[in-house]
Parts: C-alpha cells; structure tokens; sequence
C-alpha cells in the first residue's frame, strides 16, 4: 500500500500590476511559472486609448489567472502627462535624456497602493510589477530605489507588515534590456501579439511606430533576434 504525501498546499497567491503591454505580460508568466496564483490587476486611470485595457484581458486570459480586475482611478482629470491629456502631443522624435511627458505624475505609486490592498485582503505576501530601469523613458517610478521605498513603506503602513507578515514587492525584469525581456518571455511562451505598449495606439491596438515605447519595443525584438509580431498603423 502507497504511503498517502499528504493533502496539496494551494499556490500562493500574489498580485500582479497588469497594463497590457509587453513588459507586464512578462512579468505574468514569470508569476505563473513560479508557482503563484497570480491576481492581475489593472488600472482605468485615464489614458487616451483603451487598447492597453483590452489587451490586459487578452494577455490574462492567454496565460492564466485567477482573477483579473479593472479598477477605475481617473488621474487623467488632473491632466499633466500625454498620455492622459490631448491637448498634450506624444513625442515621436526619439528617446531623449530627461524625464518626458509621457511621465505620468504618481502612476505607479497610485497602482502600487491598490494592489497593496488587494494583497492585505487576499493574504498575498508578494505584489508584482513590471517597471524597467534600463530600457524605459527614464521615469522616476520605474528605479530599483523607488521599488525598495515603496516596499519599506508597505510594511509600515499595512496591519500585515506591523504583525510581522512581510510584504515583498518585486520587479523581476528591473534590470533586463528590453532585448532579455523579450527572450525570457518567449522561453515563458508569451504571445506578445496580444499585448500593446504604444503611448498613442488607435483602437484596434495598432501601433504608431514612432514614440518612444514602439521605439524601445521593436528595437528590443531586433536586438533579440526575433520576429516583431506588432501591428502596426
């Protein structure tokens, strides 16, 4: 007679920021393939095109969740990025050094400090996101340094971290070229024809080839050696 292992530990849940775009998507089956069950959460915050939220969908369906939600916070009312506000043009002349104005004023903190609640209230010790620190349009919310700051301030202003259950938050790809993004996650099996990084896609989710995300992502998958599965406009 075979010896009962014992009943089977459910995965561990985690909280994953999921934009749509192909950062984030890796960051999902880096997630799955670790054995979380993962929670995605994206964020109506106001940005001109939808087609980054359909993605978002098609990008947790594609690798497997076990929720996905859409919270709606508009920032966009404030204005003061181009990517929430029209009377702001995307820039499409290269990425240049400087902060740009596609930065969008407290994103990710916003988004951080809602996937810090959901975690507090499904007991997930780990929130992950896709933020970038060597490919990226130098925002400030995107640096190794602002990741440990905002996890320091999770576990003091949280009742998990004050009764001593650690919050993680992590960003696997932080320092990965975009090029090492895109190789980790084919390796993964992502299908990065579902996801959109363009600031200005229309509404289909076709690119415009031109500001600085189509720039980094096309040149990230010629610098891979692969195939560009983006539709472009």
């Amino acid at each position: 007679m075979s010896r009962s292992s014992g009943p089977l530990l459910a995965p561990k849940p985690a909280v994953v920021l999921l934009s749509g775009g192909l950062d984030s998507a890796t960051v999902l089956a880096i997630v799955r393939a670790g054995g979380f069950a993962a929670y995605a959460l994206s964020i109506d915050y106001g940005q001109r095109h939808r087609a980054e939220l359909d993605a978002a969908a098609r990008v947790a369906q594609a690798i497997g969740v076990s929720e996905h939600r859409v919270v709606t916070v508009d920032v966009g009312q404030f204005g003061g990025s181009a990517l929430t506000d029209a009377s702001i043009a995307v820039p499409i002349d290269g990425v240049k050094p400087g902060i740009p104005v596609t930065y969008v004023p407290a994103r990710n903190t916003l988004m951080l400090s809602l996937a810090l609640g959901w975690a507090e209230v499904l007991g997930a010790n780990d929130i992950f996101i896709g933020v970038n620190a060597i490919d990226y349009s130098g925002y400030p919310d995107c640096r190794p340094e602002y990741i440990a700051a905002f996890e320091a301030l999770a576990n003091l202003a949280t009742r998990a971290g004050v009764e001593g259950r650690a919050l993680h938050v992590r960003a696997p790809i932080v320092q990965l070229d975009k090029a090492q993004i895109i190789e980790l996650g084919t390796r993964l099996g992502v299908d990065y024809s579902a996801t959109v990084s363009c600031y200005q896609a229309d509404g289909q989710g076709r690119a415009c080839a031109r500001c600085d995300a189509c720039r980094l992502r096309r040149d990230g998958f010629v610098r891979a050696g692969l195939p560009d599965p983006t539709v472009y406009a």
